[in-house]
């Protein structure tokens, strides 16, 4: 325990005189104009901002600081866009010197950042990129999955009906997990009352993302990463290699069972045709495969279930607004048929509410991406490496 305290003590030491020379002593970083903003304490920074609730803390800041402004986040530049003219400039005329993300202890889960969320931008994550968007997420990609989701939601309803009580959690992440499991694996992961090890992954699902949520000083004073002082890597380790153990025989038996897709190809077969090194004529690596799929079940599953389960708290704690959803949709959809994703057009208070459900309760934490260059935005000066 002595030496332990001693060490810390050093460490803590080494990391204040490295603040202050970098701050007081050296000259060597030409003169920026960085836009306003907070100024933080020595060595965190403004991280005491932010927070439970980053989001909220951020637009609180911004109403002082303006839309475009400046946060020392540990030894970490970060720029925050808080109005839509700001955002389109980042997300729209910068977009293209800003295509990489930052490596962070999340990214020990998805396969050492071999995914599309973390993954270096490059031929790898563009290929990635192109085959999600072509047949998971594009136009007609969704069009074409419409029975399976259509199928899917009727055996939530006939579930709900039957049952005395619902584990609403528990019935949509099964809902959803076997919707992205048809269109990936052409099979359902989740069958009623099976406790197989496909049955468990959702629990993995919410191990992740909860892993990942999780506040890592590291990743925002990376010269004392190395030390793990959380203890966040070693579970993410462990988290990690259930994942690949429980991918490994979903993708086993997903080969063992190809005969049964013959000329009908499913998301899987695509992947592997277009990426695999084992066997498979590809510049995609079993890993890439695998962060990918890691990516679609964590994205299809537990953020779209908490976001349904903030929907319906918000509307059970506000009657009028629920008795207005419920109006809308009996004069637009009537008693005798159930909602269509077609129907949506018509109907913009539950367009809105859904808007504000995102705004309100994001699914995710704060994923930002790292300037790739020097940048001018508005008249202040953004450094490369720094964050948005």
């Amino acid at each position: 325990m002595y030496y332990s305290i001693h060490f810390f003590l050093l460490i803590l030491l080494l990391l204040i005189t490295r603040f202050f020379y970098i701050h007081l002593f050296s000259n060597g970083r030409r003169h920026v104009k960085l836009p306003p903003g907070p100024k933080g304490w020595p060595v965190i920074g403004a991280l005491h901002l932010l927070g439970d609730k980053p989001n909220q803390s951020l637009a609180a800041i911004a109403k002082k600081y303006g839309p475009l402004m400046h946060l020392r986040l540990g030894t970490i530049d970060m720029v925050v866009a808080s109005n839509p003219a700001m955002a389109r400039t980042f997300l729209k005329t910068l977009d293209g010197d800003f295509l990489d993300r930052p490596y962070t202890t999340a990214a020990r889960i998805t396969y050492d950042a071999h995914d599309m969320v973390f993954g270096e931008y490059g031929p790898k994550w563009k290929l990635m990129r192109k085959l999600t968007s072509l047949h998971i997420l594009g136009a007609k990609a969704l069009e074409h999955g419409a029975t399976v989701r259509q199928e899917e939601v009727g055996v939530l309803v006939r579930a709900i009906r039957d049952a005395a009580t619902v584990n609403v959690p528990e019935i949509l992440s099964c809902t959803l997990a076997n919707i992205i499991s048809r269109l990936v694996f052409s099979w359902r992961m989740i069958q009623a009352g099976d406790e197989g090890p496909a049955s468990r992954f959702k629990d993995l699902v919410n191990e992740a993302v909860a892993l990942s949520s999780q506040f890592n000083i590291g990743d925002f004073i990376p010269s004392i990463a190395w030390m793990n002082p959380q203890g966040v890597e070693g579970e993410m380790k462990k988290t990690h290699r259930k994942f690949d153990q429980m991918m490994d025989e979903m993708i086993q038996l997903h080969v063992n069972a190809a005969g049964d897709r013959e000329g009908k190809p499913d998301f899987l077969d695509i992947l592997m045709a277009d990426g695999g090194d084992s066997g498979y004529p590809s510049p995609l690596s079993s890993n890439n495969i695998k962060g990918l799929l890691l990516d679609l079940f964590i994205a299809g599953t537990d953020t779209s279930s908490s976001t349904i389960e903030w929907a319906l708290a918000e509307l059970m704690s506000d009657p009028a607004l629920l008795g207005r959803a419920r109006e809308e949709l009996d004069r637009v959809i009537g008693p005798d048929r159930r909602l269509c994703e077609s129907d949506l057009a018509n109907l913009p208070y539950l367009r809105a509410i859904c808007k504000e459900v995102f705004r309100k309760h994001p699914a995710t934490p704060l994923i930002p991406r790292v300037a790739a260059k020097d940048c001018h935005v508005d008249g202040y000066d953004i450094p490369r490496g720094t964050r948005r």
